[in-house]
């Protein structure tokens, strides 16, 4: 896989990461962060929510800041968090949580909303009576997981911890990266992040949608198509496992 020089564009610490994983299996990675991740501070409703956990069947982490970020309200009002269902979008998420020595049950394979409402665990934890399903997310974000939890008869309460932005870049930032370090691959986390690829790339976007692009999930693989990326491979999750997995998959490119 040496032959792959990828460009990385989590956050600037996920993407760190990243890198060093992909480091040790000899492929060769640069770093342009295209998400920014802005906490929201706390508000009286957030703080309300936290305080009435325990009147929660459920809740759904769906991302790693929701993560990090949700933990630390929740350590502010319970010592001990109440004993309820912890689920997380994926196996990245869920290991903060694990961390502060919760029991959190996430899908065995996909990193999206779709796999999640799959697991038997989460429909045996709404079935109850009036059960209430908490949410912790990003502010905005997908609504597919709230309008299915509504339909099997959930009530969803959303707890929006956090912005994501676009870093401010020069104007010619991205093309400028990719042809300086003759990168021959880009990857992408989520559906925003694909988003602010686009954006960024602007008029060098029918250029760079020639380049392999992965994606962690048919959604992300659908709007990349959408947009004119010619090679879109969806990586079935965003693990450095399943990145890894993916590219040994791919024909690697010819330098």
């Amino acid at each position: 896989m040496t032959g792959w020089r990828l460009l990385l564009t989590r956050p600037a610490d996920e993407s760190a990461a990243l890198s060093d994983v992909l480091a040790q299996a000899g492929i060769f990675s640069s770093s342009l962060p295209l998400l920014e991740i802005e906490p929201i501070p706390a508000s009286d409703t957030m703080r309300a929510l936290i305080q009435t956990l325990d009147r929660f069947c459920a809740v759904i982490v769906v991302s790693k800041p929701a993560a990090r970020i949700g933990i630390h309200l929740v350590d502010q009002f319970w010592p001990q968090p109440p004993a309820l269902k912890w689920f997380s979008v994926g196996a990245a998420t869920a290991q903060i949580l694990e961390d502060r020595g919760l029991n959190v049950s996430f899908p065995a394979e996909g990193d999206d909303s779709e796999a999640l409402l799959e697991l038997p665990g989460l429909r045996e934890a709404i079935n109850r009576p009036d059960p209430r399903v908490l949410i912790m997310r990003g502010e905005g974000g997908r609504e597919l997981l709230a309008e299915r939890l509504r339909e099997l008869g959930a009530s969803v309460e959303y707890l929006e911890l956090y912005r994501r932005g676009l870093p401010h870049y020069p104007l010619a930032a991205l093309p400028d990266r990719i042809e300086a370090e003759r990168l021959n691959g880009l990857v992408v986390s989520s559906g925003q992040g694909f988003e602010h690829l686009h954006q960024l790339a602007g008029v060098a976007w029918p250029l760079l949608a020639r380049l392999p692009l992965f994606v962690p999930s048919p959604r992300v693989a659908e709007l990349a198509r959408a947009a004119g990326a010619q090679t879109v491979v969806d990586c079935r999750g965003a693990s450095a496992a399943a990145l890894l997995t993916a590219l040994r998959e791919h024909p690697e490119p010819v330098l």
